[in-house]
């Protein structure tokens, strides 16, 4: 998982039905995978080629490229508050298992990322919200990803069930999923014969103690607060911009293909990009720290 405010972020108007399989392999696995991953888990590529030992991290960056260009998936950066009164950057990647246009990303992300802008149908009668999971519900669910994180833990439905009273304590105690997983799954050894005892060891030995818990309002365990709008930048080189100016989730110096034996200029994408880049960036947490009455004086007295 990422830290809070980073990582994962799936897009609202899912469909049901998901079927990667027009993709070609590589991306189509790596798709997979990412589609299943919940909320808030680290999208960059090192952790991502940690965990899918079949390719380096390169492949994964040329995959998620892809699936960028695919419509698949989009990056964005935002200005966050900290608990001591300063700021901080945070980077979060919105999925979609649809594949979206350019057009629709802009609109999604230009009405700062809750919800697509959509004409065509009208908007859905709010769910009543779901009834809380039980305990022994919650621990079945982390017992049945186990074999999605560490294949060599897979366990079967039966396993699960008679595991269940053995994480309970951890969740009654403070734990997360997230700390469970961790707890079970590190440091193991070459061959696991039986995945089931191993893992009713694990829960026994390694059960946290009763002062343990981390209460949930924390701050540093909190969502953090974003100031203004999220800013979209180019999945090939991180360069942020206004919404709308990326097509496929890349600007236009990634889209742009130098020919081969071509010489490199001297004013490439990437040198004049950085300097905008600086002053987009300064220009944006201007804008989101400072109060809305000021902005609007100063905006007489500069150019925009």
């Amino acid at each position: 998982m990422a830290n809070p405010g980073y990582g994962k972020r799936t897009v609202p108007d899912a469909p049901a039905a998901v079927d990667f399989s027009h993709l070609p392999a590589r991306e189509g696995y790596v798709a997979a995978y990412v589609h299943r991953l919940p909320e808030g888990a680290a999208m960059d590529v090192k952790s991502l080629a940690k965990v899918l030992p079949l390719f380096g991290q390169q492949a994964i960056r040329s995959a998620l490229n892809f699936l960028s260009r695919a419509g698949h998936l989009h990056r964005v950066r935002g200005l966050a508050a900290t608990g001591d009164g300063g700021t901080r950057w945070v980077f979060r990647t919105f999925w979609s298992s649809e594949a979206r246009d350019s057009a629709w990303w802009a609109r999604f992300l230009g009405g700062d990322a809750h919800e697509a802008v959509s004409t065509s149908e009208p908007a859905p009668t709010p769910a009543a919200p779901p009834a809380p999971e039980t305990p022994r519900t919650v621990a079945y669910r982390a017992l049945a990803r186990l074999g999605r994180v560490e294949p060599r833990l897979a366990l079967s439905d039966a396993d699960c069930r008679d595991l269940v009273d053995l994480v309970v304590p951890w969740l009654e105690r403070g734990a997360t999923t997230v700390s469970l997983m961790q707890a079970v799954t590190s440091g193991l050894p070459d061959a696991i014969h039986a995945p089931r005892g191993f893992v009713a060891r694990r829960l026994r030995d390694k059960l946290p103690p009763l002062d343990a818990s981390t209460p949930a309002s924390e701050p540093d365990a909190a969502e953090p607060r974003l100031l203004g709008r999220l800013m979209p930048e180019c999945t090939e080189c991180g360069v942020p911009g206004r919404v709308g100016a990326f097509v496929g989730g890349l600007c236009r110096g990634c889209r742009t293909v130098t020919p081969p034996g071509a010489a490199v200029r001297n004013d490439s994408a990437e040198s004049v990009g950085r300097l905008p880049a600086r002053l987009m960036l300064r220009r944006f947490a201007y804008d989101a720290a400072v109060p809305a009455d000021r902005a609007v004086r100063d905006g007489d007295a500069r150019c925009r």
